[in-house]
């Protein structure tokens, strides 16, 4: 089983219009409304590719109920801790004239000390039961930056492999508990070694350090030029075809979906980045964030090129 967790859980509303119109009335082509928050991503994507997989953070008010309901009837298991505030929404506008996507991220829910103390026992349990636990995204108000710090070593003595895919001192403090994958883009892994990372021997270099303070597996989001991955069989450089994109919101969380299938089948590292790479390229392809075509994703999957670039 894969456990997510997404601690600042929303509804993600998704409007599309012909052309957005600061300070005027817009009216909207469409909107779709799904559960939303990186690791509800993870977890749609898990339940796509037949995978099993639980979702657990806080939710509260109508919009957690809804929440709720709309992973179940996806198939995802809910363990939500309950709390008095109402979850968050986040709305993503899409311009199609100008092709310009905006994002308004409401802050969310606040939690206090004995509400996380309350879920952190909740998911001591469950990541017993997990085999990847999956610890996305921001955090709600109330929490400070060793929350992942906490969650992670906490799945660790449970015996879970953990990803952590977050950025900020959230990620900085949460690499000390030594999580199995991160997956930060550059500008992250600037702040995480202070290089420059200009070049593709700097990433890489940027990379070994941080496997050097005990993160197994440093996966390095190159944007448009496909990932890397340093890990202890050597490194691994990935390149996706160029597709028509039409949504890319959550690509990322596809491919963190992609990681933790891997790594609960022990799948190899240049199979694991393959299909990671092509399950995120084939998201990219949806209008609906969190979900992929497993169509396209086996044609992209063989044209996805991995390259070993250093033992």
């Amino acid at each position: 089983m894969i456990l997510t967790v997404t601690l600042n859980a929303s509804i993600d509303k998704r409007y599309v219009l012909e052309e957005f119109k600061v300070g005027e009335v817009n009216r909207l082509k469409e909107c779709q409304y799904t559960p939303g928050g990186k690791g509800l991503n993870v977890s749609r994507v898990v339940r796509i590719a037949g995978g099993e997989t639980t979702a657990t953070g806080f939710v509260g008010g109508h919009a957690g109920r809804y929440i709720e309901e709309a992973l179940e009837n996806f198939g995802v298991s809910c363990a939500f801790c309950r709390v008095s505030d109402e979850s968050r929404s986040c709305v993503n506008i899409w311009d199609e004239k100008n092709g310009i996507q905006t994002e308004l991220l409401e802050p969310g829910v606040t939690v206090t000390a004995e509400e996380f103390d309350r879920f952190t026992e909740q998911y001591r349990h469950l990541a017993e039961r997990a085999d990847v636990v999956a610890v996305s995204g921001s955090v709600p108000r109330g929490l400070d930056g060793t929350a992942y710090q906490r969650l992670t070593a906490i799945a660790k003595e449970a015996g879970s492999k953990v990803i952590l895919d977050t950025s900020g001192a959230l990620l900085e403090l949460g690499i000390e508990a030594k999580p199995s994958l991160i997956k930060p883009n550059i500008d992250e892994i600037r702040m995480l070694t202070g290089k420059d990372c200009g070049k593709m021997e700097d990433i890489i270099e940027a990379a070994l350090k941080i496997r050097e303070r005990g993160v197994e597996n440093v996966a390095v989001s190159l944007g448009a030029d496909g990932s890397l991955v340093v890990c202890g069989s050597g490194v691994y450089r990935a390149t996706v075809p160029r597709l028509d994109t039409v949504n890319s919101v959550g690509c990322g969380d596809s491919m963190i979906a992609g990681f933790a299938m891997g790594l609960e089948r022990g799948d190899s590292m240049e199979e694991t980045l393959r299909r990671a790479s092509a399950v995120s390229a084939a998201a990219a392809l949806q209008e609906e964030t969190g979900i992929f075509d497993p169509d396209d994703m086996e044609k992209i999957y063989g044209k996805v090129k991995i390259e070993k670039i250093r033992m």
